[in-house]
């Protein structure tokens, strides 16, 4: 031990010296003369003894010289630090007051053997010997000592050095090293070249191969051959001084097997900061691998049955005749995948549509179980004729009979007029339907702001528009345009951008509703689900026809005349007669039963023609069974029986009725 060779060498240099110092009688001093508060030995030259003092003061170590009786004689001033002492509270007391109490017998019997055997050696050998400072404290020291034959008597040096954090290294490396060999991963360590230098107990109870057997052999040993590449490239990334954290892959066992393993390796250095080795730590991480394999199927099958569950809750939306549509559900990534987004197409007869869409704020099969309540009742609600702005007072009302709480739902409903491109809406706090047309700029459509569904006492507006024939409303959900670590700003901002260019970009809607999906969600994960929905007007006027009659008989005569023009202009022969016949039933009722105006429009499709009678009368005409002897009655029976459709719808002003015929 260093310490321990220099301060025993130290001791001899220093006896050397007193015993070979010449005498002189200038130095020769009186035997009980005391300088610095130390007693000299007797017979000490005065020169010899300032060197020895010189000596003592230049110690490395805390210098404590007792007699034979265990009396401190000298110190130096590291014996002062060291143990807070001042010098005149030492010389002259028992060394014992630098020893803790509960060595202090076993203390005196050593100091007493010592003076039987003398030589310079260390004190205690094997034994953890300990110091007791001035204040209490006690700390662990490496004594040596050394025998000092004077004109005295025995002295005795002892060259005491603080070992405490010496002591608390070695406590630390024991304690690691106890750690890493119990530790339950695999633990070793490795050249450069990759030949292993260490095992631990894990490590043979992953691998099965003992210590002996694996040492100096090449860590390639353990993976498959098909992954030696990796081991390849592990071990240069480890040369160039980088951390590998949680590589997974196979490695091979004593009996073949290959094992699922996490491996972490990081690169070991020498003093001068030089890579020089390289240690790993591996987990077997089969049974989570069998658990995340078990778990995935499992999830895969509440997905597929979730989704199904969503689907059927969505409905499918039907083709509209003369509506060019294309749509896309994408289930959310995150949990079961089901959500609260849907939409619905609703034929509402007379070449008008209801398009809706909403979102139940949330995710799961909380939030689809709402929306399916939801887009059921909104559906039947549409079926009525409701406007927009009625239908959302009704569906206010709707969410809060579900009692759900703290349930809000975003919610937007359209009803586009295909013939005219007139479009009412009214939007529940959803996202702005956006307006794209072939050459120009996409623009949102004008609605009033209402609040979302659910926040009651609300009274919801709506607004009437028309768009060029040929343009595309666009409805979506907020997973569109709401994606993590993403602005929605500028998320709608991209969305007006690629709609801008899909005139060019794609040649059908199909293809484009395609196009924004993977445009804007080109990730697979991390989005909520998302609904997206392109409605396309006919770029060309449909054939129609309207006018406006006064609420007196003579209107049925006209009418009839203006209806039988524009059958013949639309070359409608085969379809005149049953069209004449009911129009006078319900333009008939009209004069009857309300006040004029009454309009008449008349619309034409390549496969139906469809006449609407508008009055000013709120009353809504119902179907009944007439008596023999009632003139009354009839009408409507007769519309039901000879008509493909037909239907009757309120408005702002009164009422409509419509009845179609295929042509």
């Amino acid at each position: 031990m260093t310490c321990l060779n220099v301060s025993l060498g130290a001791m001899t240099r220093m006896n050397d010296l007193i015993e070979t110092a010449p005498p002189h009688p200038a130095d020769t001093v009186a035997p009980e003369t005391r300088r610095g508060g130390a007693r000299v030995p007797t017979g000490v030259p005065g020169a010899a003894e300032e060197r020895f003092r010189g000596l003592l003061e230049a110690a490395p170590d805390a210098m404590v010289i007792v007699d034979d009786t265990g009396t401190i004689r000298l110190v130096n001033a590291q014996t002062e630090a060291l143990f807070g002492y001042q010098r005149e509270e030492l010389l002259g007391h028992p060394v014992e007051l630098l020893v803790p109490h509960r060595f202090r017998t076993h203390h005196t019997a050593h100091r007493n053997g010592y003076a039987h055997n003398q030589q310079v050696r260390p004190m205690g050998a094997g034994l953890d010997l300990y110091g007791l400072r001035k204040d209490g404290t006690e700390f662990p020291v490496e004594i040596s000592l050394s025998p000092l034959e004077t004109t005295d008597g025995l002295l005795v040096s002892a060259a005491v050095r603080d070992v405490s954090e010496r002591k608390a290294a070695e406590e630390r490396i024991n304690e690691l090293a106890a750690l890493v060999e119990s530790s339950q991963d695999a633990i070793l360590a490795k050249t450069l070249d990759g030949h292993i230098t260490y095992w631990n107990a894990a490590a043979q109870r992953l691998y099965g191969f003992a210590a002996d057997e694996v040492l100096g052999r090449h860590v390639s040993m353990l993976a498959p051959s098909a992954r030696n590449h990796e081991i390849t490239a592990l071990l240069e990334r480890l040369r160039r001084g980088e951390k590998v954290e949680h590589f997974e892959t196979l490695r091979l066992t004593r009996s073949g097997e290959l094992l699922d393993v996490d491996v972490t390796l990081w690169p070991t250095r020498a003093a001068d900061g030089a890579v020089v080795g390289a240690c790993a730590i591996v987990r077997d991480i089969s049974d989570r691998k069998r658990a995340e394999a078990e778990l995935t199927e499992l999830y895969e099958q509440q997905r597929h049955i979730a989704l199904t569950l969503q689907r059927s809750l969505m409905g499918t939306p039907p083709a509209i005749p003369g509506l060019a549509t294309a749509s896309r559900y994408r289930p959310a990534t995150q949990g079961a995948g089901v959500g609260g987004d849907w939409f619905d197409l609703i034929p509402l007869g007379a070449g008008r549509v209801g398009v809706l869409i909403g979102d139940v704020m949330g995710r799961g099969l909380e939030a689809a179980a709402v929306m399916g309540q939801l887009r059921s009742a909104a559906h039947a609600l549409a079926k009525t004729g409701l406007q927009p702005r009625q239908l959302m007072q009704a569906m206010d009302t709707v969410v809060a009979d579900l009692d759900v709480p703290d349930q809000l739902v975003t919610c937007c409903y359209l009803v586009i007029a295909a013939d005219t491109g007139e479009v009412t809406v009214c939007s529940a706090g959803h996202l702005p339907v956006l307006v794209a047309v072939p050459g120009a700029r996409t623009r949102p459509l004008p609605a009033p702001v209402n609040a979302p569904l659910g926040v009651g006492g609300m009274i919801y507006e709506q607004c009437c528009g028309t768009i060029e024939p040929g343009a595309t409303l666009v409805l979506y959900t907020d997973g569109l345009i709401e994606t993590p670590g993403t602005d929605i700003e500028d998320k709608l901002t991209q969305l007006v951008a690629i709609l801008d260019d899909l005139p060019t970009a794609v040649p059908d809607l199909e293809t484009a509703v395609d196009h924004v999906l993977t445009t804007l969600l080109p990730d697979a994960d991390g989005h909520d689900d998302v609904t997206l929905l392109l409605t396309q007007l006919p770029a060309a006027p449909l054939a129609m026809a309207a006018t406006d009659l006064p609420a007196t008989p003579e209107s049925v005569p006209a009418g009839r005349d203006f209806l039988r023009k524009a059958l013949s202009t639309w070359d409608c022969a085969g379809t005149a007669d049953d069209a004449l016949l009911l129009l006078s039933e319900v333009l008939t009722n009209a004069v009857q039963h309300a006040q004029g105006p009454i309009g008449v429009h008349v619309c034409r499709t390549d496969t139906d023609l469809t006449v609407e009678i508008s009055d000013r009368s709120l009353h809504l005409p119902q179907p009944r069974l007439a008596a023999e002897d009632e003139e009354s009655g009839r009408g409507l029976l007769l519309v039901r029986a000879l008509a493909d459709d037909w239907g009757v719808r309120p408005t702002d002003e009164g009422k409509t009725t419509w009845f179609s015929l295929k042509v």
